[in-house]
Formats: structure tokens, C-alpha cells, sequence
């Protein structure tokens, strides 16, 4: 029988006080953090590097050592890398927690009958070539590329936190103009560096708008401050010349898309 409280002579059935309500902690939003490999000797020579396996160079590894010391504070929900060795690589040098795991449609661009060749000499031959627009025989079309960036992509909106993403130049460009739902032609806009960060997130205030919070920082301009707050012409001028390095195509303009 529930307890009787009196006031002023009258008599009034006690409420049983709430349920404790256990606040549920929210899910920390999703970041995505790519991380692009170290140097290559073909991303010196600036050959198209799709699937063929190569190491890292002396300064590849210097780069992701580097790196490693600006990311090991972050604090990361899921780390996945490409299967590729300069990807694992640069992976393990970082040495980020959790226990990284393999995803295989994190691969770069397959070139073909384009391997190891420069955008050059490719056009000697085939005059106007685009790897966005034309893709490589016996390689990877544009299609086939988007729909794989889109798989992973819809794999990391089921997850929460900070992610990161071990993957290669071309690809990455491509993940980024998929989050903001461009085409992947519009992917020659994202250009970037060896052992380079960016982040792709959401809009806090309108969690529905997917954006592009960081592009394009090294190792020599990133600290934990540009994790917040992204800037740097110098950063943006070193990542186009790496881009046209390895046969990324440079419009006019190059736009970079930044959060507010």
C-alpha cells in the first residue's frame, strides 16, 4: 500500500518518486581520418602506382614517423588500412590503436595496362586521357572505382568515433568527393601529399551535411591545433605537386572544401 502524506488536515496518496534515469552516453559523430602512405620511389618518378607492391622509401618511413607523433593522442575508435605494403607500412610505423584491420577496397586505383606509366606518356598515345573520366584497360573504370568508394563509405556511417583510414592518393581524393556527394570526376579537386591527414566529418550544427573538415596535411604543417583548425596555402601548393607527381589531373582552379 502506498504511504499516506497529510497536509493541512487533508490526506494525499504519496507518488512513487521516478526511475532513475541512467543517461545513456551519446556516440561519439563519426571522423574520418585518411591517412595517405609514405613516399614511394614511383611517387618521386611520378608513375601511376595502382596495385603494384612497393615498399616505402628511407624517407617514406621517415615521413609516417613523423606523422606517428601527431596522431598517437587522437584517440581512435577503428583503424583499417589497405592490404597494399606501403599502406600496412606507413600503418605500422604510425602504430595507432586498435589493432588495425585489413579492408581490401581501401586498394588504389587499378591502373592496368597503365602501370608504372606517366600521365605523358599515356597521352602520347591517347591524346586527352583522364584517369577519372577514361579509367585504364584491363584496369579499374571510373564506375567500378565509385562504387567501391561508396561500399566503404557506407560501411563507416555505421560507425562512431574516430576512424582511421590507411589509403593511397588517388583513392582518397575519391573518398572525399563521394562523402560530399560529388562525382568521382570531381576527385582532381582533392589532391594530396605522401603521409598526409585529412578528416572528413559532419556539420555539427546540421549533422546531415557531410563536409570536409581538414584536407591535406603533412607531418612538417600538422599539429594538434590544425586538427581544428585546418589552413595553409603552403600545404595546398606542396599537395598539388605531389598530385601532379603521380598523375593526378590539375584543372584551372583547385578547390578545397573546408567546414566552417
Amino acid at each position: 500500500m502506498k504511504p499516506k502524506s497529510h497536509l493541512g488536515g487533508s490526506t494525499m496518496t504519496a507518488l512513487d518518486p521516478p526511475q532513475a534515469q541512467q543517461a545513456k552516453p551519446s556516440a561519439m559523430p563519426l571522423s574520418i581520418f585518411i591517412i595517405r602512405h609514405g613516399e614511394t620511389a614511383w611517387s618521386i618518378t611520378g608513375q601511376h602506382t595502382g596495385l603494384s607492391d612497393i615498399p616505402l622509401t628511407l624517407q617514406g618511413e621517415n615521413e609516417a614517423h613523423e606523422l606517428g607523433t601527431h596522431l598517437q593522442d587522437v584517440g581512435f575508435a577503428h583503424v583499417l588500412t589497405s592490404p597494399l605494403q606501403r599502406a600496412r607500412q606507413t600503418c605500422e610505423i604510425v602504430n595507432l590503436k586498435p589493432v588495425p584491420e585489413i579492408e581490401p577496397d581501401l586498394v588504389e586505383w587499378n591502373y592496368g595496362d597503365y602501370e608504372g606509366k606517366l600521365s605523358a606518356d599515356i597521352r602520347r598515345h591517347r591524346p586527352g586521357w583522364s584517369v577519372l573520366s577514361d579509367g585504364c584497360p584491363n584496369g579499374e573504370m571510373p564506375a567500378g572505382v565509385s562504387e567501391r568508394a561508396d561500399r566503404v563509405l557506407a560501411r563507416l556511417r555505421t560507425l562512431h568515433g574516430n576512424v582511421a583510414l590507411f589509403s593511397h592518393g588517388q583513392f582518397g581524393g575519391i573518398l572525399a568527393a563521394r562523402w560530399i556527394g560529388l562525382p568521382l570526376a570531381d576527385a582532381q579537386h582533392f589532391p594530396l601529399g605522401t603521409a598526409s591527414v585529412s578528416v572528413l566529418g559532419n556539420n555539427p550544427d546540421h549533422p546531415e551535411v557531410s563536409v570536409i573538415a581538414l584536407w591535406n596535411f603533412n607531418s612538417r604543417g600538422l599539429s594538434h591545433s590544425a586538427l581544428s583548425h585546418p589552413s595553409g596555402q603552403t600545404m595546398k601548393q606542396q599537395a598539388i605537386q605531389r598530385w601532379e607527381n603521380e598523375g593526378g589531373e590539375i584543372p584551372a582552379t583547385t578547390s578545397v572544401v573546408i567546414s566552417p
